[in-house]
């Protein structure tokens, strides 16, 4: 049975909680879950353990009682840095799937992102690149959409210690029985808002994300492992959003069309 409160809402654990996606889920949320905290820095309101991931020792109190972890804690300050993604976002992600399957934990909401996939746009010969660039006239009307099924193709360390924690999970899924959702997130901004052209394909509005990590924590348990792209609805999208509304009922409204790309040029 759930390890859940007297009023009877889940318990979730969430690394990285003072990043801004942990902030989003844990204000939008809280009706629905109790939140507690693995993070470097205290994090307020909520029950937190001080402790770096990469201390895998440090980090275990923090899985004991817990229904789901909601892991976003990653390196994403040196995206390139080889070594801090090594230990970080691979070896620290590695640290979490135990501990989580050692405390009995029944899922792990895992956020990857959308640079899996990014290094598409690296191919001159597909429209991926001009889309994110902005140069919508070479492209055309319509594009094929990329599915979460075709290979990945990474386009920086981080991504590839994202894709590392996507494998991982599906490893942890198959041994242990855990369920393992991923979610490839689009470009989540603090201004809700894209800040650049290329954000425009992949913008991901606040509602809709904080949706999706709902429709991730709340789905049956029999859901044991799935990939999930996160991307608003955007005209210039060219990642296909149809597994996670056919999956998990997911319906984004946010959307970057309201934005005018010539004022970002």
């Amino acid at each position: 049975m759930p390890n859940q409160t007297s009023d009877g809402k889940p318990k979730v654990l969430v690394t990285g909680a003072s990043g801004l996606i942990g902030g989003l889920t844990i204000r939008n949320l809280a009706d629905k879950y109790t939140f507690s905290a693995l993070n470097r820095s205290r994090v307020e309101h909520i029950p937190c353990l001080q402790a770096d991931i990469n201390d895998a020792e440090a980090i275990k109190p923090a899985f004991q009682g817990v229904d789901m972890v909601l892991h976003l804690s990653a390196e994403t300050k040196a995206l390139s840095n080889w070594s801090k993604i090594y230990s970080t976002t691979m070896a620290g992600t590695v640290n979490v799937f135990e501990a989580a399957q050692a405390a009995g934990v029944k899922r792990i909401v895992f956020g990857s992102t959308g640079g899996t996939m990014c290094g598409y746009e690296y191919d001159h010969s597909l429209p991926y690149g001009r889309l994110a660039a902005g140069k919508y006239e070479e492209v055309g009307s319509t594009w094929p959409l990329l599915k979460h099924t075709d290979p990945p193709r990474p386009d920086a360390p981080y991504s590839i210690g994202k894709l590392f924690g996507e494998v991982t999970g599906r490893w942890f899924s198959d041994t242990y029985g855990i369920s393992v959702l991923c979610i490839r997130l689009g470009a989540v901004l603090d201004t809700n808002r894209p800040k650049l052209l290329r954000h425009f394909p992949g913008f991901l509005a606040h509602e809709d994300c904080v949706q999706m990590i709902d429709k991730c924590l709340s789905a049956p348990m029999s859901l044991k492992f799935d990939i999930f792209d996160a991307i608003s609805e955007n005209k210039y999208r060219w990642r296909d959003t149809s597994h996670a509304k056919e999956i998990l009922g997911w319906q984004p409204t946010g959307t970057a069309d309201i934005y005018d790309p010539d004022n970002y040029r």
